[in-house]
């Protein structure tokens, strides 16, 4: 019990009154910040619950691959069949497939060029100017030579930009099951002048080095909430793809090293009897990788140029996707990574030119990553992940991803290439979580897959280092955008295509909210529970925003409407200050300009013994309420009252303040977030106080708090460790001090 409460029950009259007379405001609609989302969200269902989780009549699509595949290597041309066995699982029928063919993205009748209003400046890029005004368009689509049903007849088949339809001889009943066979080939791009998320990279001595993706005709999703995901691939919206079982042979030059998806079945085959022995050592090695293919050797390769040919094969199980990397100049080095029961390999591959630096920490931050985000939401279930260094590339497939960051030729790098590679390993390898797992539509929602997986890849990288400058996560790595004019600004609920600042919408602000909320709203214990719930949930499923954002409430008993209508659904930013702090202090003595007043009332009120008096702390004057008369019947010292109403011991567990400092918030901004105050005190010493975001439920404007304590305070900061994105800490400060501007 807190004895000064009992004073003021006491002797409420001698409170230091104040002049409250205010003009009243124009009336406002009220800014209900906390109402719940039902406006915002879809309604739950049979498919999807209310609490998140799929429901009883959840279903998903499955898609089986059978792939053959040719690399030209002399004339950059892929050329390949395969057979999809494709399961519908709906209750209802369909009537025709949809075919992803996002290859066609670098065909010459590609429309994404022609949505492009950026202009390339032939003085700062004058290669790629040339290549987009000058040289003739590079013709990269898909030649697909023929259709056919299982027993080999051709499948009437139509065409529009990145997505194809196949019709079906009869509607696709539930539980049924279709082949369909296809042919095609096209021509490699060199992604550093034609662009895209994969390609090769032209060597000056001839070699490339290849990153294969999107090179099969891909199954799209077929679901309970979008129907068929059939959204053309304009370049930013990346993929939506159903899970399956892929057998993939794939024939490339013999001198040639490549890595790909799944478990590779003819390693005896492929590599030398030495590399077999070297990689089964790396099996066993859990402290440090294990060079299975020599910079010795892939230096001899790489001057040979084979014409003789080899086929790798590959098998996975319930994957999304199938990416390959392919390159006579590759070394590679492995070391296995223990995750609860299993056991993965953790896996690069890279050029010397990536040497010294991907030797040193290329597979470590992989195995590193693998345990961080396995920690924090379920065992890893592949059997290896691959990071490959390929130049001005950062993209993720199953298993399997492409990395830059590369040192001089003279083998030195500086911190910030060594870090900036080590953070593309561990986002791009996190990706195999979110989302080639946990399978979210990166068609519509980046943030799903990006903002989620930034905000791992923050803890996974502070895990690494405390001190790992990272530049995504931190709650005021996101003021500068969203300080930022409102009017260059999406919601984070926006779909892919029409995001602007597509790092800071889709990366950043994301994982600055959800470490936010894990390290400033919920607490880590709550946040935690809540998403590993989420992501084993929804692992090896198709979650949407609901999902995420109902799961996080379901597992928590927190209601965040709140926040994520806030921070997720507006372009609001954070703006709290502190308005105004009235002092006062606890006093026996009889302030002088009192005692006339009080002979009145002591007489009238029959008033006797001593009291104890609130003293507005530099006040000169005292105003009373004359117009509320009171009564008080007995009055007696706090320190009289103290020992005559509690104990020894009672007392000592009793707090004495001797100050009070009566603080009025405001909120220039639009979002609500907790208040967190830190008290400086005249010995040096600090005191924090946290108060939970639904302090504003009944003033969107202000909110105040009082303050008692045993010492002076001499500074009060709003926010002092900068956890909730304010966007102006001029206003956090009393007293208010002057912020040295950074030309100062």
């Amino acid at each position: 019990m807190n004895k000064f409460l009992l004073a003021l029950v006491l002797f409420p009259s001698f409170i230091f009154a104040q002049d409250n007379t205010t003009t009243k405001p124009k009336s406002e609609k009220n800014p209900d910040k906390f109402k719940q989302m039902y406006d915002l969200l879809a309604t739950p269902n049979m498919y999807r619950t209310a609490s998140g989780a799929p429901g009883p009549e959840y279903y998903q699509q499955k898609a089986d691959y059978k792939i053959d595949i040719e690399l030209d290597d002399k004339n950059a041309k892929l050329a390949g069949k395969e057979t999809i066995t494709y399961t519908n699982n709906a209750k209802e029928s369909l009537d025709y497939l949809w075919l992803q063919l996002d290859q066609n993205q670098q065909s010459r009748k590609s429309l994404s060029p022609l949505v492009d209003s950026n202009v390339t400046d032939p003085v700062s890029s004058p290669k790629g100017f040339s290549r987009k005004y000058l040289e003739e368009d590079f013709d990269g689509g898909f030649n697909i030579e023929y259709v056919n049903d299982a027993l080999g007849k051709p499948m009437q088949y139509s065409i529009n930009q990145t997505m194809m339809r196949i019709e079906l001889p009869k509607p696709l009943a539930k539980g049924e099951k279709i082949t369909i066979s296809i042919k095609w080939w096209y021509n490699i791009n060199n992604y550093r002048l034609d662009g895209g998320r994969s390609g090769y990279e032209q060597f000056p001595d001839g070699n490339r080095l290849y990153v294969i993706a999107q090179f099969y005709p891909r199954m799209a999703v077929y679901n309970d909430v979008e129907g068929w995901q059939n959204q053309q691939f304009w370049g930013a919206g990346e993929f939506a793809l159903p899970f399956g079982d892929f057998e993939v042979n794939i024939t490339v030059p013999a001198d040639h090293i490549l890595e790909g998806t799944g478990s590779l079945l003819n390693r005896n085959e492929v590599f030398t009897p030495a590399q077999v022995a070297r990689y089964a050592q790396a099996e066993k090695s859990f402290d440090k990788p294990v060079i299975v293919v020599t910079q010795a050797e892939a230096e001899v390769a790489e001057k040979g140029f084979s014409d003789k040919k080899k086929t790798w094969k590959f098998k996975a199980e319930n994957v999304r996707d199938f990416g390959i990397s392919t390159s006579r100049k590759f070394i590679y080095d492995a070391m296995a990574v223990q995750l609860g029961s299993k056991t993965a390999m953790a896996i690069s591959l890279y050029p010397k030119e990536g040497n010294p630096l991907w030797e040193e920490y290329s597979t470590r931050i992989v195995a590193h990553t693998l345990k961080s985000y396995s920690s924090h939401t379920f065992d890893y279930p592949y059997p290896k992940a691959i990071s490959i260094n390929a130049e001005d590339q950062g993209m993720e497939y199953p298993m399997i991803c492409w990395n830059w960051g590369r040192p001089e030729p003279d083998g030195k790098y500086s911190d910030r290439v060594k870090h900036g590679m080590m953070s593309v390993i561990a986002h791009e390898v996190g990706h195999n979580f979110f989302p080639m797992i946990v399978n979210s539509d990166e068609r519509q929602w980046t943030w799903m897959d990006e903002g989620l997986n930034s905000f791992m890849e923050y803890m996974a990288l502070i895990e690494w280092d405390p001190k790992f400058p990272v530049d995504r996560g931190p709650a005021k790595s996101m003021v500068p955008y969203m300080s930022g004019d409102e009017k260059g600004l999406e919601p984070i609920m926006s779909n892919s295509e029409s995001i602007r600042q597509f790092g800071n919408n889709a990366y950043g602000k994301p994982a600055a909210a959800l470490n936010i909320l894990r390290e400033t709203v919920m607490g880590r214990e709550l946040f935690d529970y809540a998403f590993k719930t989420y992501a084993n949930r929804w692992k090896f499923k198709h979650p949407t925003p609901e999902d995420f954002f109902r799961t996080m409430e379901d597992a928590s008993a927190f209601d965040l409407d709140w926040f994520w209508r806030g921070w997720f659904y507006t372009t609001d930013n954070v703006d709290m200050g502190i308005k105004e702090v009235k002092k006062y202090f606890v006093s026996n003595d009889e302030p002088k300009e009192v005692k006339d007043f009080l002979k009145t009332r002591r007489r009238r009120n029959r008033i006797e013994g001593p009291m104890v008096y609130m003293v507005s702390e530099g006040s000169e004057s005292f105003k009373a309420s004359m117009n509320k008369p009171f009564e008080i019947k007995d009055s007696k010292s706090l320190e009289t009252y103290i020992n005559e109403t509690f104990s020894k011991e009672e007392q000592a567990k009793l707090k004495t303040p001797k100050y009070f400092y009566q603080v009025t918030f405001d909120k220039p901004g639009g979002l609500v977030m907790p208040i967190i105050v830190e008290l400086t005190f005249e010995d040096g010493t600090t005191e924090t106080h946290r108060f939970p975001a639904q302090i504003w439920r009944m003033n969107d404007k202000e909110a105040n708090r009082t303050f008692a304590t045993d010492k002076k305070v001499t500074k009060i900061v709003l926010d002092p460790k900068e956890e909730t994105a304010d966007v102006d800490l001029t206003n956090n400060t009393w007293p208010k001090q002057e912020i040295k501007s950074k030309f100062d």
